[in-house]
């Protein structure tokens, strides 16, 4: 199997089951980033369920797989939640985040998870990770995509555009960059802390291609990555744009939810409203 195609509704559905498979560990654990995985559910859904990355679950480290590399290395549980829908390793193995001895870690850690690409969590270094995997492929003449999800926040990084400067110099074709544009980082707006508009201006400055998206509207996810792998001359970037804590209202108004975990309290007025959604 190289991946999955679900339909439209499934992915739907899937999404809503994600934003609870979050809730659930995020609330045992009594620790995590919740508002900061929600923003990014339908993304991921579609990434790895609406037929555009390729992977054997049954064998995590087939060559030509393609990479998927998550930047915005606190959002974890959610990279979890999807690994282990997809078949990487059983789903009850998602109720030991964060655990003494767990291999869901807070932030993602190479080689001890099937399915986790990179080690990340120190912000701004997954694109630098991402086009490293990138020209490995073109140097041992392998066929794979690598596709890097950023946060918004961390893009006020130098290392980031000092990664876009030589994807885009070296033309590398197989890297997409993926911002979750949800505005808000743990500290308060984005545009308060350290603007980045004009933000697709930038991007199309550094040489990338450039697409725009509501991050939260599947069919335009699944178009979006369709004509992203159409690209052949330069690397690519989707900006998504989403609602920090998306599904759960009061989440949605309180950016502080990034870096605290729901009580059991809210966490059951939250599972009501992604039921929902």
């Amino acid at each position: 199997m190289e991946g999955m195609r679900l339909s439209l509704c499934e992915l739907k559905n899937l999404a809503r089951e994600l934003r609870l498979d979050v809730l659930e560990m995020t609330t045992r654990a009594k620790s995590g980033h919740p508002s900061s995985c929600f923003s990014a559910v339908e993304i991921l859904t579609v990434l790895y369920f609406g037929g555009i990355l390729r992977y054997h679950p049954d064998d995590p480290w087939w060559e030509e797989r393609d990479r998927f590399i998550l930047s915005k290395g606190h959002a974890a549980p959610l990279l979890y939640a999807v690994l282990a829908r997809a078949g990487f390793f059983p789903r009850e193995r998602l109720w030991t985040l964060r655990s003494l001895g767990s291999p869901l870690q807070g932030h993602p850690v190479a080689r001890i998870l099937p399915g986790v690409e990179a080690t990340t969590g120190s912000l701004g270094q997954g694109l630098s990770v991402g086009l490293g995997h990138a020209l490995a492929a073109r140097l041992r003449n392998v066929s794979y995509r690598v596709y890097v999800l950023l946060g918004d926040g961390e893009c006020q990084e130098g290392q980031v555009w000092e990664a876009a400067m030589a994807a885009s110099h070296f033309r590398v074709s197989n890297l997409t960059a993926i911002v979750d544009y949800n505005k808000f980082q743990e500290t308060g707006p984005v545009a308060r802390e350290m603007n980045l508009e004009p933000f697709r201006a930038k991007w199309e400055a550094f040489g990338f291609y450039v697409q725009e998206v509501d991050g939260h509207n599947i069919e335009a996810l699944l178009e979006a990555f369709a004509a992203l792998q159409k690209v052949v001359d330069r690397p690519s970037v989707l900006i998504a744009h989403t609602v920090k804590g998306k599904g759960v209202s009061f989440v949605e108004a309180d950016y502080t939810f990034h870096g605290r975990a729901l009580t059991e309290e809210e966490a059951k007025k939250a599972r009501e409203e992604i039921l929902c959604l």
